[in-house]
């Protein structure tokens, strides 16, 4: 549990270095900063957190018109978010209405709107990190979680990749935003 928190806190802490802009108490941003998540808020704020992702790649892509990878991590967003959806219904939780394009921030550059990219995904894979930790998650919260999770790892590595030809760095290597 330790981990997780250490997971929580320095992606909070790199949430409102790096994104002042985004409320607190949506997506991964409001799930890490609390202490305690109930599984309904857990579903809440993944849900957020998809369509805020969803949001950002398209302000991304209609502005820098960058196609790979936010292209195809939209249309995965868009799988996410379809599997988040039955879980809302299953357990007779009200989905938060997408108010994601509220949330969104307009980056400076193509270097930007890869950090961007890089930023989210690392706070929504310490998100679902942190709920995948929890007690008594039921087994397909916690399936779902964990398939979102793998799908995130995947992104954050294409958007380092894309980084880095976006840079001209190596493999990994990473600017800063400004």
């Amino acid at each position: 549990m330790n981990r997780a928190m250490n997971r929580m806190g320095l992606a909070l802490g790199l949430a409102l270095l790096t994104m002042p802009l985004v409320a607190q108490d949506f997506g991964a941003a409001g799930a890490l900063s609390r202490d305690t998540v109930s599984v309904e808020e857990m579903l809440v704020y993944a849900l957020q957190d998809e369509y805020l992702a969803r949001a950002e790649y398209e302000l991304i892509l209609g502005e820098w018109g960058i196609q790979r990878p936010f292209a195809n991590i939209i249309r995965s967003e868009e799988q996410h978010i379809a599997a988040l959806l039955p879980l809302f219904e299953r357990y007779g939780v009200e989905a938060p209405e997408d108010t994601a394009a509220d949330h969104v921030i307009l980056p400076a550059s193509r270097q930007d709107a890869f950090e961007i990219g890089i930023h989210a995904e690392e706070e929504n894979i310490a998100m679902y990190a942190a709920f995948l930790e929890a007690n008594e998650l039921p087994r397909d919260i916690q399936n779902v979680f964990a398939a979102l999770l793998r799908g995130s790892e995947n992104h954050l590595r294409a958007f380092e990749r894309g980084l880095a030809a976006e840079t001209g760095g190596g493999p990994g290597e990473r600017g800063r935003l400004r």
